[in-house]
């Protein structure tokens, strides 16, 4: 599964893999991939830095990358005590009122919830790369977009490449024009934020409107054969991220949330702004559901939403509150029906892309080549 950007970034395969666990990201680089960690919830330097330092060391001095959240226009002077006097009574009596009528417990005293949405305030993403750019990342991806020019420049000068994901083709040449190196082209179907194109046809649409700079197809994709799928759309690799939430090397310190995965169809995931205020495909819940309901507040906008419900998430989380248990997550999950390792799940995706290029050699009447 090698194509010219996988030899450029001295890859084996041409498989990106998104996580937050350091663990999985350095077994998937070890298998032949290229893992890249997810900083949105390292909102203390040193906690980047402890598992940096892990990760370097678990790479077997194959190469890595890390994933950060920013917007590429600043908002100055507004903090988080800003943001947070922003958000109605109503909604947050409405958040009190769910969480009761489920029993959900509250935090120890002194606890604090384990997700913020700080994570995605460009001044908390800016002290993340202040540690990162000390270590021999290879690729810096950004989910909302462009990151600052500067901080373009700042990954070029260090011999960083900057990925960028995208939801349309219109936003795609804007990334272009920023410079960015490699465009991620995110489908309907993945996990987290998506916008409203399908995979099969976001990718040629990217692939045309942005070539000669290399395309990752994102979203749906969990097998060897839609990865050669990809491929023949004319993408030079694929970006996955669901399909390591139940590998052995992740740590969802969930074993209810990792159940209700393993059990999951590919039609029990929603688009809900329940989580950060823009739609996040993620496990269809009685939370997300609550939020969908007519007599209900609804939803905020961002960053509102993300902060109003931390608390909530973390308390749901920590006392496994099946009914309202979820996490971002695509429609691949219907294929995530086991526990396998990350070595597993590339050694699968190996052999099904090899079956599907002899299949279309085959078909295009090349076999016994």
């Amino acid at each position: 599964m090698q194509t010219e950007l996988s030899r450029k970034l001295g890859v084996e395969h041409a498989v990106f893999g998104f996580t937050p666990f350091p663990a999985v990201a350095a077994a998937i680089s070890r298998a032949g991939g290229f893992g890249v960690l997810g900083a949105v919830r390292y909102t203390a330097p040193d906690d980047l830095k402890r598992d940096l330092d892990w990760l370097d060391a678990h790479t077997g001095g194959r190469p890595y990358g890390l994933d950060v959240v920013m917007p590429a226009k600043k908002v100055e002077g507004v903090t988080e005590a800003d943001v947070e006097a922003m958000i109605p009574q109503e909604h947050r009596q409405f958040v009190r009122d769910t969480l009761a009528r489920y029993g959900v417990p509250e935090l120890a005293e002194g606890e604090a919830s384990g997700w913020r949405i700080t994570g995605w305030m460009e001044q908390v993403a800016r002290t993340q790369l202040d540690v990162a750019f000390d270590y021999p990342i290879k690729l810096l991806a950004n989910a909302l977009g462009s990151p600052p020019a500067d901080v373009v420049a700042r990954a070029h000068d260090r011999g960083v490449q900057v990925a960028a994901l995208v939801g349309s083709a219109r936003h795609a040449r804007k990334h272009q024009e920023a410079g960015i190196d490699i465009v991620v082209a995110q489908g309907y179907e993945a996990g987290g934020h998506t916008g409203e194109i399908a995979t099969m046809v976001l990718t040629p649409e990217i692939v045309e409107a942005v070539d000669p700079l290399p395309v990752l197809a994102a979203g749906g994709i969990g097998s060897g054969q839609q990865v050669a799928a990809a491929l023949t759309l004319g993408a030079q690799g694929v970006w996955l991220g669901s399909i390591w939430l139940t590998t052995t090397e992740a740590d969802l310190h969930s074993p209810a949330l990792t159940r209700k995965l393993l059990a999951a169809g590919s039609g029990d995931t929603v688009r809900s702004r329940a989580l950060t205020g823009k739609p996040a495909r993620q496990l269809r819940t009685e939370w997300t559901e609550a939020w969908e309901d007519p007599a209900g507040p609804g939803t905020l906008p961002m960053p509102l939403q993300g902060l109003l419900v931390a608390e909530a998430v973390s308390r749901i989380q920590k006392y496994e509150v099946e009914p309202l248990l979820g996490t971002p997550v695509g429609q691949i999950v219907g294929r995530m029906s086991s526990e396998r390792s990350v070595q597993t799940v590339f050694d699968d995706l190996t052999r099904g892309f090899e079956r599907a290029v002899d299949r279309i050699n085959r078909i295009a009447g090349r076999s016994g080549k």
